[in-house]
């Protein structure tokens, strides 16, 4: 009885009383934690439309310096925080008018990937030649993530933060593979160094294996982006041409914009009949061919007779090829489609979207997002189709290829338009959606590397801005604002040869999964070979 009085009247005097020191401990061990989220941060501030594309280095430093040595459940947390950290900001842009869970579960989902990656370069990361290893299986979580779930979402590769940066390049050598190997390896590279600076004034002692990987780490890369100069150019190979971007505007921000398609079209009629106005006042160079973005008419002109005449007489005012992004139902499918209307002859050729945006284009899970909210799958009520060919138009002997929209940020969907003659690409698009969001910048920079990596003009024509002409090295040297009707002449260049980027295709990403690959299956070995000996 009496113990039970005192455990109950005293329970302060059976309770351990916390160590001196024991909450400083605690937030000690949140260092990491949060050390691992402000590094993710500070890899989103690295992106576009910002140009500080350096700091994706010390932002991988930092992600090393979190995983190193750590249990593979501690770096699955670790590596979930960084992706979280980079991808919330970086994709805030899709919460626009869908509001914020759309966006939450995109970034939840997204993240898984770089968890996983964290927990591969923790398992390597005390292998000899480390930061190779853990570059190359950043590279594979980008590959996977490129194509899992719903055929992938490439949005974030290391590479389309690049294109201000000295590393761009490397996106003539092998693609946005290399070139994001590269910027994440030097990070790593730099740790490395300076872990092992660390070291050497504590031990007094130099590994000089060690000190030379790191240093290679670091200097290859630099190096390899400094040679691959050579393969960058904007000289024309078979001629030029010149080319008029048409950003016609919206009546409004947002989706709204859909119930006004009557609207959108007459205002990229308008401005093309100002660009032929201007054209026979000498202000402006007669284009050889007009662009047109994505859903300038999303009236359909081969159903609706109007809108065809809309588009036929603003063809006929200035005289040459006009490029149409339109909405097409042919046999109850809808497509997502890109026409080619001769002012004589009509609509010639044409172009359907093949990667169609999942939960924009096309719902996965119908049902299930129904039911979560009504509204999504009402603002979607029928599924686009994708297309089947890559798109080339043959204009007057120029072939421009065409990659829609969302399709810039897919390796394939570039590079098929080149190998299949492409002398210049166009990536019409449709930002309006996202309002002022760093949406379009993202998607800016993406056509970016595309030019230097294929070593072509790349236009980038867009309702409500920012419309672009980028040159085969990665300048741009027209563009718009944004929300402003507005049109852009360029002469450019047309090119044939194709860099090692183009004709390697998907082999530069395949090495490096590999590489990664043997990377995880040398940390496996040495860990069951460590097991063992303990056990003995």
């Amino acid at each position: 009885m009496t113990v039970t009085a005192t455990s109950v009247d005293q329970p302060d005097q059976l309770q351990p009383q916390p160590a001196p020191g024991a909450r400083g401990g605690r937030l000690l061990r949140l260092v990491p934690a949060a050390a691992s989220a402000l590094c993710g941060v500070l890899l989103y501030v690295s992106f576009p439309p910002r140009t500080l594309w350096w700091l994706a280095l010390p932002a991988f430093a930092g992600f090393a310096w979190v995983l190193r040595g750590r249990s593979w459940k501690a770096a699955l947390g670790l590596g979930y925080l960084f992706g979280l950290g980079f991808l919330l900001p970086l994709l805030v842009w899709t919460s626009v008018e869908v509001g914020p869970l759309p966006w939450v579960a995109l970034v939840a989902i997204e993240a898984v990937f770089v968890a996983l990656v964290g927990v591969g370069v923790a398992a390597v990361s005390k292998l000899p030649a480390w930061p190779v290893w853990a570059a190359a299986l950043w590279t594979a979580g980008e590959a996977v993530r490129a194509r899992v779930p719903f055929s992938g979402f490439p949005w974030g590769k290391i590479a389309f933060g690049q294109a201000d940066g000295v590393f761009l390049p490397l996106a003539a050598v092998g693609g946005t593979p290399v070139l994001g190997f590269a910027v994440v390896l030097c990070g790593f590279g730099l740790f490395e160094a300076g872990r092992l600076v660390a070291e050497r004034r504590r031990t007094r002692t130099v590994r000089r294996a060690a000190a030379t990987a790191a240093l290679l780490s670091v200097a290859v890369p630099v190096a390899g982006a400094v040679a691959a100069r050579a393969l960058v150019s904007d000289k024309a190979e078979t001629g030029t041409a010149t080319v008029a971007l048409i950003q016609g505007n919206v009546p409004r921000a947002g989706l709204e914009f859909n119930a006004q398609r009557r609207a959108v079209l007459d205002y990229h009629a308008r401005e093309t009949h100002k660009l032929a106005a201007d054209v026979r006042a000498g202000k402006a160079a007669k284009p050889d061919y007009v662009l047109w973005p994505e859903n300038s008419s999303d009236i359909d002109p081969f159903a609706y007779p109007d809108a065809a005449a809309v588009i036929e007489q603003a063809a006929e005012d200035i005289g040459v090829p006009v490029s149409v992004g339109s909405v097409v139902e042919r046999d109850d499918e809808l497509f997502n489609e890109q026409i080619l209307w001769d002012p004589a002859k009509g609509p010639t050729q044409t172009y359907d979207k093949r990667q169609i945006q999942p939960f924009g284009e096309y719902l996965p899970l119908r049902s299930l997002v129904g039911a979560i909210n009504k509204n999504w799958t009402d603002m979607a009520r029928q599924d686009f189709d994708r297309g089947g060919k890559p798109g080339v138009f043959d204009i007057g002997g120029a072939k421009v290829g065409l990659a829609t929209c969302y399709e810039a940020a897919f390796d394939w969907a570039v590079r098929d338009t080149v190998t299949h003659g492409a002398q210049m690409i166009s990536v019409p698009s449709n930002n309006a959606t996202f309002d002022r969001s760093e949406m379009t910048y993202q998607q800016l920079a993406m056509s970016r590397i595309r030019a230097v990596e294929h070593s072509r003009t790349v236009t980038v024509p867009v309702t409500s801005g920012v419309s672009a002409v980028i040159m085969p090295d990665g300048r741009i040297t027209q563009k718009t604002g944004m929300f402003v009707p507005a049109y852009l002449v360029q002469k450019v260049p047309l090119r044939t040869s194709e860099t090692p980027a183009t004709e390697l295709g998907i082999l530069p990403e395949v090495a490096l999964v590999l590489v990664a690959a043997g990377g995880i299956g040398w940390a496996i070995g040495s860990g069951l070979r460590a097991r063992r000996a303990g056990d003995a």
